[in-house]
């Protein structure tokens, strides 16, 4: 196939909006292209009942992928209890490898403004279908369904943005063509036409999460896709929905537009198949994008290295306490971090280091026993109400993290205990929330790796800078995605963003609005930063995408 005119279209049909993302990534402000409130002012009233019916059209039938195919595979479950049993095509990694392979070449001749404009299309058609995709990881990942729209569909498609934003200006960096001329001591000068090729480095592969299957993937898919590389996406067994109707409706853009649609391909694997391992060791793929165990992740770091591999693992988020004036705003600010989507955030923080002899208050001091129980209470009066607790807790993604939930009762004092939710629209969901429990600095060995799920520990310290360094050495050794302050001493917050700094980890400090410790604003904040063990990359950062192409340049004389 070859580009038709209608591709050549798009980058100028959505010129502007690149162009402004283009400005968010320098300026760092608020800027968001995908509306992220669900309303019916917004996108119409139709759009809710029309998206949730094309979600139903999927379940216990075949997916509509024109993808060849040797055998079909159903393996999703879902965390709310209702039956999926969707069933995907699935292929063989030669025939996957192969098909990438055979659309690369006509993938990278197309340039980066006609690659990029097929990737705002793409975008804008998963707009388009917003209400689909948002169902589509609700019941794949457990997550409510306004977190699953926000999440799973706008922010996810700016993160998607957000990575075009710098994949272009990374590729066009350079100019394509240059005249280059060099004086010459006696007679005409040296001159020569040098031009400057764009070089993808061959088929990439997305490795999708079970959690955040959509915003953990977008980045480097859309990363890959634009600098030239065709993508093999390999969901998570049990989230595999989002992203095959994220293939399905890329590869419409990409036929339309005139591109083989093997441009991208679904690979779902079937049980205890390990097409994953096998794909990531191909000769032919080239990058690798994984969210997921720390033991697979550095397996592919090890082992796949033929590969440039973007991983982004488990940490162990930590929050130090010193002070606050606000001590109900601290309290119901943490807490609602360590609800939402029942802890399963790779961001959701697990550690909270507390001075035993208390912090002092805007209320006057308070002990550690009295912190500890103001933030528990504030998760309890979170989740006090079923029907209102389901909404910010969502449902349990796997029996792996409701049987850590039982583990973790034996390694500590339970502050507040984790309960059985009834959910009031969903019978058979699985929905459990937040244990807390107290525990002692002497004994970090039970606290300082990661705790998937509503698990988090209140950690009495001999002092803050007992705990500024306890937050220095588990993070130094761990990693983590995110942290936090609260103190009202300047020394305070100047120490622990230094020793932040030195671990590689983003911090927040005195969060007691509507600002979490465990979300991120596209175009503003970076997710990870590549530096501590935790991901080994930044989403979404020049570096992140820089090295998924190389520049091959080519001279005669003039």
């Amino acid at each position: 196939m070859t580009a038709t005119v209608a591709s050549h279209e798009l980058y100028a049909k959505h010129s502007e909006t690149l162009q402004r993302a283009l400005t968010a990534i320098a300026e760092r402000g608020y800027w968001s292209a995908f509306p992220e409130s669900p309303s019916p002012r917004v996108y119409g009233e139709q759009a809710a009942a029309t998206g949730a019916a094309d979600f139903r059209s999927y379940l216990g039938a075949d997916f509509p992928l024109d993808q060849p195919a040797d055998s079909v595979v159903a393996t999703e479950s879902s965390p709310f209890g209702i039956a999926l049993d969707v069933r995907y095509p699935h292929a063989a990694p030669d025939a996957l490898v192969a098909a990438a392979t055979a659309a690369l070449p006509a993938w990278r001749a197309a340039g980066p403004q006609v690659r990029v404009g097929v990737c705002l299309e793409i975008l804008a058609r998963l707009h388009a279908h917003i209400f689909e995709l948002a169902n589509a990881v609700q019941f794949t990942t457990g997550q409510a369904f306004v977190m699953a729209f926000q999440a799973g569909g706008a922010h996810a498609l700016d993160r998607a943005l957000e990575a075009l934003a710098y994949a272009y200006a990374e590729q066009t960096r350079h100019p394509a063509v240059a005249d280059w001329e060099k004086p010459a001591g006696r007679g005409d000068p040296l001159r020569m036409s040098k031009t400057f090729h764009v070089v993808p480095r061959g088929v990439a592969l997305v490795i999708g999460c079970n959690t955040f299957p959509t915003w953990n993937s977008y980045p480097g898919l859309f990363a890959s896709l634009a600098t030239g590389n065709p993508v093999i996406v390999k969901p998570h067994p049990r989230a595999v929905l989002p992203l095959a109707i994220t293939v399905r409706y890329a590869r419409e853009v990409l036929a339309e537009a005139g591109f083989e649609p093997d441009i991208i391909q679904l690979a779902p694997e079937g049980p205890d198949e390990r097409l994953a391992s096998e794909l990531a060791l191909r000769p032919e793929v080239k990058i690798i994008d994984f969210t997921g165990s720390t033991g697979y992740g550095e397996w592919l770091e090890v082992n796949a290295r033929q590969a440039v591999v973007f991983t982004e693992k488990a940490g162990v988020n930590t929050i130090v306490v010193d002070s606050t004036d606000d001590f109900a705003g601290m309290c119901a600010n943490i807490a609602f971090s360590l609800t939402l989507y029942s802890g399963q955030m790779c961001t959701t923080p697990q550690n909270i280091l507390v001075p035993r002899g208390g912090i002092e208050t805007g209320a006057g001091h308070l002990s550690f026993d009295e912190v500890a129980t103001g933030i528990a209470d504030a998760v309890g009066k979170l989740t006090g109400d079923d029907a209102r607790a389901v909404e910010l807790t969502g449902a349990i993604v796997n029996d792996a993290v409701a049987s850590r939930i039982e583990a973790a009762r034996e390694q500590g004092t339970v502050l507040l205990d984790s309960r059985t939710v009834s959910h009031p629209a969903y019978p058979d969901a699985v929905v459990r929330t937040p244990l807390i429990l107290t525990q002692d600095a002497s004994r970090a060995e039970v606290f300082d790796g990661e705790w998937f799920g509503p698990i988090s520990f209140v950690v009495a310290t001999d002092s803050t800078a007992h705990s500024i360094e306890l937050f220095r050495r588990t993070v130094g050794a761990k990693g983590a995605l995110t942290a936090a302050v609260y103190s009202t001493s300047p020394e305070v917050l100047a120490e622990v963003e230094e020793a932040a700094i030195e671990v590689g980890v983003h911090l927040s400090a005195n969060l007691n609005g509507g600002v979490f410790v465990n979300q991120s604003a596209a175009f503003s904040d970076f997710h990870a930063s590549g530096a501590n063990a935790a991901a080994n990359a930044a989403l979404t950062d020049g570096a992140y995408v820089a090295s998924r192409f190389r520049i091959v340049q080519s001279r005669r004389h003039i």
